[in-house]
Order: C-alpha cells, then sequence, then structure tokens
C-alpha cells in the first residue's frame, strides 16, 4: 500500500472506529443489549466493507488509473449487492435491533467519507512529472 493510501486509510478508519464506538453506547442507551448488538454489526460490516475497498483499489493504483477506476466501480457494486443481501437476510432477525443497525451503517458511512475528504484536502498539491509540462513562458 502506498504511503498516500496508507494515511487515507488511517485518516479515515480511526475516526469511524471512534465514532463506532459511540454508536454502540448510544445503542446500548437506547434499544438496550439488542442495539448494542446492532451498533456493533452495524460498525464491523463498515469499517470491513470501506477497508476492502481501500485495500482493492490501493492494488489496482499500482497498475494504471483505469484499473483503479474499474476496481473502484466493481467494489462498489459489490458493497451494494452484499448490503443488499445483508438487509434481505435481516429481515426477520430480532437477535438484534434493526433500526439502530441502519442508522449506524448510514452514519459510519457517512463518518468514513467525510473523512476521506477531510485527509484528501489537507494534501498538498503536486506535479508527477515536470518534463511534460509544456513551457509557456514568453
Amino acid at each position: 500500500m502506498h504511503t498516500s493510501d496508507a494515511r487515507m486509510f488511517r485518516g479515515a478508519a480511526i475516526p469511524t472506529s471512534v465514532v463506532g464506538v459511540g454508536a454502540v453506547l448510544i445503542g446500548l442507551l437506547t434499544a438496550g443489549a439488542e442495539g448494542a448488538l446492532a451498533a456493533v454489526l452495524a460498525s464491523v460490516v463498515v469499517i470491513a466493507f470501506f477497508s476492502v475497498s481501500a485495500l482493492v483499489v490501493s492494488w489496482a493504483a499500482r497498475y494504471s488509473a483505469q484499473t483503479m477506476m474499474l476496481a473502484a466501480l466493481a467494489s462498489y457494486m459489490v458493497k451494494i449487492l452484499a448490503v443488499m443481501v445483508l438487509v434481505t437476510a435481516m429481515d426477520s432477525v430480532s437477535i438484534w435491533n434493526t433500526t439502530v443497525f441502519a442508522w449506524t451503517v448510514i452514519g459510519l458511512a457517512l463518518v468514513w467519507i467525510a473523512a476521506e475528504f477531510r485527509v484528501v484536502l489537507q494534501r498538498r498539491p503536486y506535479i508527477d512529472d515536470t518534463e511534460n509540462v509544456l513551457d509557456r513562458s514568453p
């Protein structure tokens, strides 16, 4: 994993994990043990899905920008399908609170995306290849 990818991963995973712990506490206070279990499972799902996606995109970036884009789109489709399967499978489960699960997934996904956006905004722009830059001096 490239250092900038690792920084992006850490910059998103750490805040998401911290907010996940808060979600578990909120789930415990609002819905009891079922809410806490739902928040734990939602935290694991979100962190696992986004981590795998980040690793796949980082791996694909070593080959080309086109491969990276294809990997990002494919991992997005796999995440959507996997969430659909999870939601369908959980439809009749009464072990945990599905409302807490749903809100935790939404909240943590937004936190992950916002944290990645924050890391991107903190990067300093740079030019990769100065040899191919056109000389526009008078």
